[in-house]
């Protein structure tokens, strides 16, 4: 006999569908407004060659790692203008950070809002688009860079609570929620 454990969880659907299956707007007006945050990472990989003409300011369109960030904060913000079903946001706060590293440039994205739906998007928005940034800027040194790696890191607020990027990097892995106990935040 097939019978469901009253314990049993609801399988999860797309939210962004009716009943009859088109596509909607989620209708956001009945949750309530609460303190939610999210952190995005990119990487832009590229020649060690490439890197070191960075580290001695060779590129001939100006400091990438700063027009990135103007970049990525003002994409943020503009998210709802790019993704069609995303909510205008008013976004409390964005910081956009890109790191020079060995093979590469680093980018971390953070999106804060206090409002009745999440900010992950955001905070992915302005990381992608820092990284489109820096290949436009760097393109004249290296037409092979590759943008990789684009992923949520982790967020909080909401009626989901907590999400944290598994510490393997095993895509979509929650190890804490709001709560539960668990690892701590990175």
């Amino acid at each position: 006999m097939n019978r469901k454990s009253p314990k049993a969880k609801p399988a999860k659907k797309l939210s962004h569908y009716d009943k009859s299956g088109r596509v909607r707007m989620v209708d956001v007006s009945k949750k309530p407004s609460t303190a939610r945050s999210a952190v995005a990472h990119a990487f832009v990989r590229m020649k060690r060659a490439t890197v070191a003409s960075l580290k001695r300011f060779e590129s001939p369109k100006g400091d990438p790692l700063e027009v990135a960030r103007i970049a990525g904060i003002t994409a943020a913000k503009r998210t709802s203008e790019l993704i069609p079903l995303c909510h205008p946001l008013s976004l409390t706060h964005v910081d956009v950070r890109a790191k020079l590293c060995k093979n590469g440039i680093d980018v971390t994205s953070e999106a804060t809002t206090t409002g009745p739906t999440g900010v992950e998007m955001e905070a992915l928005t302005g990381a992608a688009i820092a990284a489109l940034t820096i290949y436009d800027m760097c393109k004249a040194l290296e037409r092979g860079m590759e943008i990789t790696a684009l992923y949520l890191v982790k967020k909080s607020g909401g009626r989901s609570g907590r999400y944290f990027r598994d510490e393997a990097g095993v895509p979509g892995a929650p190890i804490s929620r709001a709560g539960e106990g668990g690892a701590s935040n990175k």
